[in-house]
């Protein structure tokens, strides 16, 4: 049976970094694929025109090439989701919950380094109680290189994926998605390149018997 899954990302890129491979599986197999940006570039925020027009243009060229059923962005300043209550983050990101109703999320790790992760996550686990969104069955956590990997939290447990993808037959086209996102990459050994996304792949892949994988924490699921 067919699944809507919703993919939540702080900012742009990070959804195809941390599952974009696995998005694209999610497609292939007939699955709705939802994706909801937490935050957006605004001129009040000190980005100019030219580069919100960018971003967006990166944005829309992203959703054609995955295929996305529905985009959705929430109008949230980069970097400041911490200046914010969290009663305003969840009551603008309860309501797309209740419109999309997924089966599946993908969220980021909740000890990235970045605050905007941090949040998010808190922000989705609040929305996704099982007696507000009973249609939830399955929540999956995503590591995004240079954020996942560079926590340095004494007590945190680390990243421990346990459940792998093998999206040997994708990862090209994910190479060419994230090459979308130019402003975000660098040359190696910058963590965001495409040398250390292939490499994440490969090791995921060693993990688990394939050539490419992407690796999830599960956090539930529940089976009816």
């Amino acid at each position: 049976m067919n699944k809507i899954v919703l993919v939540v990302a702080p900012h742009p890129d990070d959804e195809t970094l941390g599952c974009g491979a696995t998005i694209l599986k999610h497609l292939a197999q007939g699955d709705q694929v939802h994706w909801l940006i937490m935050t957006q570039m605004s001129e009040s925020s000190g980005y100019s025109k030219e580069r919100i027009k960018t971003r967006q243009d990166e944005i829309n060229i992203v959703a054609k090439m995955y295929g996305m059923s529905a985009v959705y962005q929430l109008p949230f300043e980069p970097a400041k989701l911490d200046l914010l209550s969290m009663s305003d983050i969840v009551g603008a990101l309860y309501p797309q919950f209740q419109k999309i109703k997924p089966e599946v999320i993908y969220l980021p790790y909740r000890g990235d380094v970045h605050n905007d992760h941090q949040i998010t996550f808190d922000a989705v686990a609040a929305c996704s109680k099982s007696f507000r969104a009973p249609f939830v069955e399955r929540i999956l956590a995503y590591e995004t290189l240079s954020e996942t990997d560079f926590c340095i939290k004494p007590d945190d447990s680390g990243f421990k994926p346990n459940v792998w993808f093998d999206v040997t037959d994708y990862f090209e086209k994910k190479l060419s998605i994230v090459s979308t996102y130019q402003s975000e990459l660098f040359p190696f050994p910058f963590p965001r390149s495409l040398e250390a996304i292939e490499a994440l792949a490969k090791v995921r892949g060693a993990q688990c018997g394939s050539r490419a994988a992407e690796a999830f924490m599960l956090l539930k699921e529940i089976n009816r």
